[in-house]
């Protein structure tokens, strides 16, 4: 069966989509039966897909900014997957120093900028990161995601006219899994098809099946090319599913266990390792050691985690309040 995308490609997807996979059970475990892990926790089970295809389509220079439901693409974009469990255990040596916690992991070092709580703000921030990036000249783009709850908040609509009124090299990415915590797409507005939110400002829009890491990467790759080209934003749809509830303690009453089933049975992971195993790009045996790679990989976190100090008394205030004395240098 003949293929778009190489041998290495498909891989390198089903790796990292089985990392998310098993970094977010190994949390979810160390939450409920160990109790190490304490606070929110938004698992991205099911929509893994959407990191593969977006680092596949993108530059390492571009920049990530995303929600609370931020696991998956942090580990995606190369925050240490043992600075991400330690960050969830609260440890110094956490990304956010163990200050942040499930919903606001940070990587500033390799273009991860959050991690945000509040319900679209991370959407004005993106521009401005966006904006920050064109002022410097670069070509870096950024990507900036949010569920469908947020495509309600009026920053959304603030930010779209300003990023196309300054054509600003970021896409929009809307994870659309079809409910906003617990209420359906349906019941909060008129307008079912988010992609056409970009239509009132002329901004260019797509919807994509965000099950498929393939068509993320050429949706990916589309906006990414207009962007890059000063050609502004693109406003992406990426229709997913997650598989858990809108965090650990949702009782998931609002959706039925056939849909869920349903929506399994399309998983991303295993429909990358049909293809694997139907092209002959790798045999189960080596697919075996690179489940056995990864599972060593998140125990190695577990123990890197518990093994971490906790942040000292002294560290309660610092990274909060900015001395005002502190001189605003301006490149």
């Amino acid at each position: 069966m003949a293929t778009k995308f190489s041998k290495e490609t498909y891989l390198y997807w089903y790796e990292l989509m089985q990392l998310i996979r098993q970094f977010e059970l190994m949390a979810e475990e160390k939450y409920k039966m160990d109790g190490k892990i304490r606070g929110f926790f938004h698992a991205y089970i099911g929509q893994e897909a959407i990191a593969a295809g977006c680092m596949t389509g993108t530059r390492p220079e571009d920049l990530f900014i995303t929600a609370y439901r931020d696991h998956g693409l942090a580990v995606a974009k190369g925050v240490s997957v043992n600075s991400c469990m330690a960050e969830l255990y609260g440890k110094v040596t956490g990304c956010a120093k163990g200050k942040g916690g499930s919903m606001h992991f940070f990587g500033k070092d390799v273009g991860f900028f959050g991690g945000h709580g509040i319900v679209g703000a991370q959407i004005g921030t993106g521009a401005g990161l966006a904006f920050a990036e064109q002022y410097r000249g670069t070509d870096n783009v950024v990507l900036c995601f949010f569920g469908d709850g947020a495509a309600r908040q009026g920053m959304l609509h603030e930010t779209f006219n300003l990023a196309m009124l300054w054509k600003l090299p970021v896409i929009f990415i809307c994870e659309n899994n079809n409910y906003a915590m617990g209420t359906s797409v349906e019941r909060t507005s008129n307008v079912i098809d988010i992609y056409k939110l970009a239509d009132g400002y002329e901004m260019p829009a797509d919807t994509i099946d965000g099950m498929s890491p393939e068509s993320v990467h050429e949706g990916i790759g589309r906006a990414v090319k207009r962007a890059r080209e000063k050609g502004g934003p693109t406003l992406l749809e990426i229709k997913t599913y997650r598989y858990k509830g809108h965090s650990i303690s949702d009782p998931q009453k609002y959706r039925t266990k056939e849909e869920v089933e349903e929506y399994k049975s399309k998983d991303p992971i295993q429909m990358v390792l049909k293809k694997i195993l139907d092209n002959q790009f790798a045999s189960m045996e080596e697919i075996n050691t690179i489940n056995k790679r990864v599972d060593q990989i998140v125990l190695d976190s577990v123990k890197f985690a518990e093994e971490s100090p906790w942040p000292d008394d002294s560290e309660m205030l610092k990274d909060i309040y900015v001395d005002q004395n502190y001189p605003f240098i301006v490149d």
